[in-house]
């Protein structure tokens, strides 16, 4: 069970989504404009938020920049848009999903659970798998799921965390771009897709000196990514 936030301008569409998650155990928050989904955020421990793009007042683009600002709570955007560009616009503001309308509730309850279940990994700590992978003076701390740089903590959305263990968790080892999708969203990826080139490059924005001449996430040009073996 888990609190998640619902905002729509569309007060029908907040009602039925309301209803699909309440019937999956948990408990729902509304907002009709991402004012008021902030002034959630600040009262309530939200753990998810699903966020429509256009609203009044503040759009959803404009809203999960502000949330981005004080949390790494995952945020599925659900819109009428479904061009590329579009979803690499929500994501560029710190979106883990992107579900496109009209849209069937068991796919968006199947993407809720999906992203809870790595939220809460993220924060969990177990006791028999916490390992550290280094490379250089980059590392994670898989137990208590902490990334730094050069001893200087590093916050991550659960994807972009998820991302990097996998690619610091096999140094050298080139993954392709499907590869990645695959072992992180559980689906098949669309062969169109930028989603993560986008995560990509927000994790080298977070742990390079430098994002545009990266000293660990490298790219080999028509294969994939890897994090150097230092």
């Amino acid at each position: 069970m888990a609190n998640i936030l619902v905002c729509d301008d569309d007060k029908d569409i907040v009602g039925a989504i309301e209803i699909y998650l309440k019937e999956d155990g948990h408990v729902v928050y509304s907002a009709y404009n991402g004012k008021d989904a902030l002034s959630v955020l600040e009262k309530e421990d939200i753990q998810l938020v699903i966020l429509d793009i256009m609203m009044p007042e503040m759009n959803g683009i404009e809203t999960a920049v502000e949330i981005r600002n004080n949390s790494s709570v995952p945020i599925i955007f659900l819109s009428a848009k479904s061009e590329e560009a579009d979803k690499i616009q929500g994501l560029n503001a710190g979106a883990d999903d992107y579900v496109t309308k009209p849209f069937s509730p068991a796919e968006l309850v199947a993407r809720v659970r999906s992203n809870l279940r790595r939220y809460t990994l993220l924060g969990s700590i177990t006791e028999d798998n916490g390992h550290i992978y280094r490379a250089g003076d980059l590392s994670i701390n898989d137990e208590t799921k902490t990334v730094s740089v050069g001893g200087e903590q590093v916050k991550l959305t659960p994807i972009e965390y998820n991302i990097l263990l996998l690619l610091l968790k096999n140094k050298g080892t080139v993954f392709s771009t499907d590869r990645i999708y695959e072992a992180i969203w559980n689906e098949t990826p669309i062969a169109t897709d930028n989603t993560v080139a986008v995560h990509i490059r927000h994790i080298r924005e977070k742990i390079e000196i430098n994002p545009g001449q990266p000293m660990f996430l490298k790219v080999v040009w028509g294969v994939g990514y890897k994090i150097e073996d230092l």
